[in-house]
């Protein structure tokens, strides 16, 4: 997807830059409009700026302060890895994937996939790279939008401390299964209406098809390790002192990888993003030789052709595709800002995000095979009776299972868990690290590690609601009304500022110059009309179908839902806030004037390298002369094919005049 010859500078499909340095970088070069046969041209004029309404805090990271990088490459590439490839690849893909249209949900996936997931991964990854700044001081390339990074940064810490519970959980789980029997396989006398997960399959089968009765793996987790109550309106009680010190103990671990920043970070995401494929790898050949394994692989696999045409099937493979890559949180800017100014990011984001189904589609079929062996033992036809989504399926389905097992079964217990609290904490250190960046970004005089260790003790303290009785009520109403919801919403106007707002063919040169190729037609197509216009219509369609959040599909008091909105209204109003304190700040001239000032692109957006700064300006300066030349003698046709494509026919016929001319 290369193009031989250069993009253009035009404003199709956002504002043509207004400010470029001259020569001796007191000056810049703003593009002004003119006429010319009616088709706007941008001619370069010189005026003198300053960096107007930029804070303190930016000028303190502007260019030419050191900031950490990567050991290596391969060090950013496995950061990435361990990141994207988390607790949503093992418990959420294959229960998405199951419930709409199994086999035949790939279709949709992978559509969305390279129509949204690869674009905005390789846009964020680009960005974060060119500019070297974390995900709020990315937004100098529009600093009225700055507030879309705050509103991130809020969600990124909501999704931060309730992921670490979900570690808890898992730490607690793995301890329990050195246990000479596994705790979760037998029932407790006080459990009423339960029976044994461990069992005779004539037993267990008479027991499951008894209305009532619920395994004794689900009730160990409900019961037992959560004390959960029957309503969120019963009180959420106080944290549990086991969840509670298995909670501080996460925190710790993640202190301890990221106590010096990318420097650690980065030698513990070899063990991070390797490990769990090795586990993965073992339990899906231990669950393939089990009885009824291929059932439930067919069961993961098997395609329901008329679910294609239902709409809400495609709603789910986009949220998944979103989700799973972990883009639109910050992290991706964040990793990507310790990058070498001419690192290929454009591999990296191709193979994390390729790697990053095929471990979907990995833990689909080792999932799968396990909970067909259990429907096998349970002597039913439908997998439906047996397979939870979430929580679920890690704490229930998957225990349950593995009780079942003839040998060792405290070996895959083990297995299981240390994989999924080694994929949580990759996750966790790059949902961390974002913060922790933002923060630096903006208070440079902070040491890391003073940053680092706070961000752990506030994170500990807020999680503890987590690990109380109702912490599972609390984390469902965060999830969607403090994270999943707010992010798609900032995501999208993040789409949206980048593509319509800077402008594609400003990115493509940015691009171009950084990575020393052009950006071919898939990818301008995708970031300015296809990306922005699906996540718009995406947004909308999910507003209309939009259902009240529920937990074991009772709802929540209106109080409960009150809080929810009110998390959403102070994630999302972010961007409001900080775009009407920029205005201020900029205000001049006419309104028009203000709003050019408050969203176009101040002078830190820029190579944070003073030499790459020199070369980038020239570069950006050869750009618009070309613009000028194009734009004056191009035809409707030739304007039409450079706006698509980035190539303008008009060279080719100046490039053979110039031949011609030479020759004779």
């Amino acid at each position: 997807m290369k193009n031989d010859v250069e993009n253009g500078n035009s404003t199709e499909f956002g504002n043509v830059n207004k400010a470029f340095e001259d020569d001796s970088g007191q000056q810049d070069i703003q593009l002004k409009s003119s006429q010319l046969n009616g088709v706007p041209i941008v001619a370069a004029t010189t005026d003198k700026t300053k960096l107007d309404g930029a804070t303190d805090a930016e000028e303190n990271v502007s260019a030419g302060q050191e900031r950490q990088q990567w050991s290596n490459g391969i060090e950013f590439l496995m950061s990435c890895i361990a990141m994207s490839v988390g607790l949503g690849n093992i418990w959420r893909f294959p229960y998405t994937a199951f419930k709409n249209g199994g086999g035949a949900f790939l279709i949709p996936y992978i559509v969305v996939l390279f129509l949204i997931g690869k674009p905005l991964y390789y846009l964020e990854m680009a960005v974060g790279q060119f500019v070297s700044g974390g995900p709020v001081k990315v937004w100098v390339l529009s600093p009225a939008l700055k507030g879309l990074g705050y509103g991130q940064m809020f969600a990124t810490i909501m999704v931060l401390i309730y992921y670490c519970s979900l570690m808890a959980l898992t730490v607690f789980y793995f301890l329990q299964s050195f246990a000479s029997e596994l705790p979760w396989s037998t029932c407790a006398e006080e459990w009423d209406n339960c029976f044994d997960s461990k069992g005779a399959e004539g037993n267990i089968s008479d027991a499951a098809n008894r209305t009532g009765y619920k395994s004794s793996s689900e009730l160990y987790f409900y019961k037992y390790v959560l004390h959960e109550p029957n309503s969120i309106e019963d009180g959420i009680g106080a944290p549990d002192w086991r969840l509670t010190l298995c909670l501080l103990f996460s925190w710790i671990s993640i202190f301890v990888v990221i106590v010096r920043g990318v420097k650690s970070s980065g030698k513990a995401a070899y063990f991070l993003a390797l490990f769990p494929y090795v586990i993965m790898v073992t339990l899906l050949i231990r669950g393939a030789t089990l009885p009824g394994a291929g059932q439930g692989i067919l069961f993961f696999i098997e395609p329901q052709w008329g679910e294609l045409l239902n709409p809400e099937v495609w709603y789910n493979a986009v949220t998944q595709a979103f989700f799973s890559l972990n883009i639109c949180f910050g992290t991706l800017i964040m990793y990507s800002s310790y990058n070498d100014f001419n690192h290929n990011v454009y591999r990296d984001a191709m193979i994390v995000t390729t790697l990053d189904t095929f471990t979907s589609l990995l833990a689909g079929c080792t999932i799968f095979s396990i909970l067909g062996n259990l429907m096998y033992e349970l002597g039913i036809d439908d997998i439906q009776g047996v397979v939870q989504g979430g929580t679920g399926l890690a704490f229930v389905s998957y225990p349950d299972a593995i009780s079942k097992f003839d040998a060792v079964p405290q070996l895959f217990a083990v297995l299981f868990f240390l994989m999924l609290y080694t994929l949580g904490i990759g996750s966790a250190v790059a949902l961390s690290g974002a913060v922790i960046t933002v923060i630096c970004d903006s208070f440079p005089n902070l040491k890391y590690w003073i940053v680092a260790l706070a961000t752990c003790i506030v994170g500990f303290i807020g999680g503890l609601v987590y690990v109380t009785p109702g912490g599972q009520y609390i984390l469902t109403l965060v999830d969607f009304y403090g994270a999943n919801f707010t992010v798609f919403i900032l995501g999208t106007i993040e789409m949206i500022g980048i593509a319509w707002i800077y402008g594609v063919d400003n990115l493509c040169n940015d691009l171009e110059f950084m990575l020393g190729k052009k950006m071919g037609i898939y990818w301008r197509l995708c970031w300015g009309v296809v990306t922005p216009v699906l996540m718009l219509v995406i947004l909308v369609y999910s507003m209309v179908i939009m259902k009240p959040e529920t937990y074991h599909d009772e709802p929540f008091p209106t109080s409960a839902y009150a809080a929810g909105w009110i998390l959403f209204t102070f994630g999302v109003i972010q961007l409001p806030f900080w775009a009407l304190l920029v205005i201020f700040k900029r205000r001049k001239g006419t309104f028009l004037e203000t709003m050019e000032s408050a969203f176009r692109y101040s002078e830190l957006w820029r190579p944070r390298d003073n030499r790459k700064y020199k070369e980038w300006k020239d570069f950006k300066e050869k750009k618009t002369r070309e613009l000028e030349q194009f734009l004056r003698h191009e035809s409707l046709w030739e304007k039409i094919v450079r706006i698509i494509t980035g190539n303008s026919p008009l060279r080719s016929r100046l490039d053979e005049s110039s031949s011609v001319q030479t020759k004779y």
